[in-house]
This record gives structure tokens, sequence and C-alpha cells, in this order.
């Protein structure tokens, strides 16, 4: 039987408003902890290291775009790098180290400390991230996991944990794309850069 569009729609609507009020009803204050480790990584010559997996692995890219690019202001570029975007460097990394290798290996080659390692993952299982951020750790860099459901151990290896505990993966994937904008918001603000 065929489902009511309309009501199906209004569902998914009200749900993801749903998520981003319990998130925000209780967890802004680690976005405002967050954005200032990256002010201040930023203002001390480091830069943004982001990864993840799947739509994870888009949002690591997209976080990345706009700090390179730009948010909503006219700006000077700001130094990201997303591990997720050269497959020359993936590929070669899963195929001589393992999957579990692909971002650990590249935080080890282009981390420094005082960096910020940024993992995603709806899971908060994700061992490649798991694996990325304790490297990270052993290399001085500042960690920041942004996860789903309970964070899982990818939540309790980083120093800032920014967790959307929600069961619905598409859930945890929208709130995750607003958090990334307001972090962005943030961190143009805590720069300097206002808007016109």
């Amino acid at each position: 039987m065929p489902v009511d569009s309309a009501a199906l729609l209004r569902r998914v609507f009200q749900e993801t408003v749903a998520a981003h009020d319990r998130f925000a009803a209780a967890h802004l204050p680690v976005l405002v902890t967050a954005a200032d480790a990256i002010v201040r990584c930023l203002s001390n010559g480091g830069k943004v290291i982001a990864f993840g997996n799947g739509g994870s692995a888009a949002d690591a890219q997209h976080f990345v775009t706009e700090l390179v690019g730009r948010f909503e202001v006219e700006r000077r570029s700001l130094p990201g790098i997303a591990l997720t975007a050269d497959s020359n460097v993936l590929t070669a990394i899963a195929n001589d180290y393992g999957f579990d290798a692909v971002f650990s290996r590249q935080i080890a080659g282009l981390g420094r400390a005082g960096d910020i390692a940024f993992g995603i993952s709806t899971s908060g299982g994700s061992l490649n991230v798991l694996r990325a951020l304790e490297a990270a750790t052993a290399t001085g860099l500042i960690t920041v996991a942004l996860t789903g459901r309970d964070g899982g151990p990818i939540g309790q290896a980083a120093r800032i944990h920014i967790n959307v505990s929600e069961p619905s993966t598409p859930r945890v994937q929208e709130v995750h794309r607003t958090i990334l904008h307001a972090i962005c918001a943030l961190v143009d603000d805590g720069l300097g850069f206002v808007p016109r």
C-alpha cells in the first residue's frame, strides 16, 4: 500500500527539528569549546585535519571547504585538509597497510603538534577514525570527535567530544551538518571576521 507522502515528509521534518532541539537544549557549550580550540590552532599557524567515512567523509570535506573557501563572510582562506579527498593516497594506504590505517598514516605525515584532528563518525565505532585520533593524540594534535548514538570508543578517545545521541543515522547526519556550520560561524567570529 502506498504511503501518504505528505505525512511521511511531515514526520521526517518533525523528527529532524526535534533532534536539533534536543541537541541544542543540552550541548551548545561543547561547540564553543571546539570552536575556541580551532581559533587558537589557526591563530598559532596550525590547521584543521578532518576525516570520516561515507556521509561523514562528505561532511569532513564540506567542513574543510567552508574553512579554505569561505563560510558566510569574505575573509582570508583558513588552512584545512580533508583526509578523504585524495583517492591515490587512500587506496595506496589501504592496499599497503589496510583500511584501518587510511587516516592514521596521513595524520603521521601531515599532522603537527597543535593542529586539530577532527574525526567524524555517526556510529562512534569506525576503527580507522579511532586509529587516527589515537595517532593524533600521540603526535600532540588536539582531537575533536563528532559522533552519534553514545559516541562509542571514538568519543572516549577525543579531547573534545561532540555527541548527537540519536538512534537514527539520517537524524545524526542532519544535526552534524548544522553543528559544522555553527562551528564555522563561531570560528569566523572568533577570528574577527564579521558580516558587513
